[in-house]
C-alpha cells in the first residue's frame, strides 16, 4: 500500500500490537491553537492514524477528511467517529499519501503530524505536489517533523530542514517555524513545527 514497504510494515505492526505512542486524546497544542484562532473550515489530515485531529476539529465545527495507509488505523478512526456522533462531519480514507486523486476539493488546513518525515525523497516530492494541489490559495499547511542531519539521503532516518523547506518553496511561504526536540520512549530527536501559507494566487 505504501511507496515504502518497510515503513508500511513497521507502522502497521505497531497498530496490530496496539503499540501506538502517538495516540493521545487530543491533538498537539499547535493544532488546538490553530483551531482556536481560525473560523471552522475544511481540514485534511495526512497520516491521520486513529483520527484524533479530525475528530477534535469536527467536534468544533470543521469538516474534516483523514488519510492513512494502515487499514487498522482507518478502521479505528471510523469507529471513533461513529461513537462520537461525528460521522457526518469527518471522513477517513485508506489510501497512500501520494495517491490522493480521489480528493477533488481544496482545504483551508492541510495537516501532517509526523507522516512526511520518514518518507524516501521520491515520495516526498510526489507528496509535496499533492499538498500544493489540495491546499486552497491562502490556506495553511501545518507540518510537524522529526529532523535529521546532513548525512547522505540513504543514511538519514528523518528529513532535514533544508530539504523540507525546499519541497514547499514553490507555492508556499514559510510564515513561522518552531524548533525543539521530541522524545518517544527512550529516543529523543530534533524536531520542528512549520506553518506554510499557500500562495494567494495558487501558483
Amino acid at each position: 500500500m505504501s511507496a515504502s514497504e518497510p515503513l508500511y510494515d513497521r507502522i502497521r505492526q505497531r497498530y496490530l500490537e496496539r503499540n501506538v505512542p502517538w495516540d493521545h486524546a487530543l491533538p498537539p497544542p499547535e493544532v488546538l491553537a490553530f483551531a482556536e484562532a481560525h473560523q471552522p473550515g475544511r481540514m485534511l489530515d495526512l497520516g491521520c492514524g486513529y483520527g484524533r485531529a479530525g475528530l477534535y476539529l469536527a467536534n468544533h465545527g470543521w469538516r474534516c477528511d483523514g488519510v492513512d495507509f494502515v487499514p487498522e488505523a482507518v478502521q479505528g478512526a471510523q469507529t471513533r467517529a461513529v461513537a462520537a456522533g461525528l460521522s457526518g462531519r469527518v471522513r477517513f480514507f485508506h489510501a497512500d499519501i501520494v495517491a490522493l486523486d480521489f480528493l477533488k476539493d481544496t482545504y483551508d488546513l492541510v495537516l501532517d503530524v509526523g507522516c512526511l518525515h520518514s518518507q524516501p525523497q521520491a515520495v516526498c516530492e510526489r507528496y509535496a505536489e499533492q499538498v500544493r494541489r489540495l491546499t486552497r490559495p491562502g490556506g495553511v499547511f501545518l507540518l510537524f517533523a522529526h529532523l535529521g542531519d546532513d548525512q547522505a539521503p540513504d543514511q538519514r532516518r528523518w528529513i532535514t530542514q533544508p530539504v523540507l523547506e525546499g519541497l514547499f518553496a514553490d507555492g508556499f511561504t514559510l510564515e513561522r517555524h518552531e524548533l525543539g526536540t521530541t522524545t518517544v520512549g527512550e529516543d529523543t530527536w530534533p524536531s520542528g513545527w512549520f506553518w506554510l501559507r499557500r500562495s494567494a494566487d495558487g501558483l
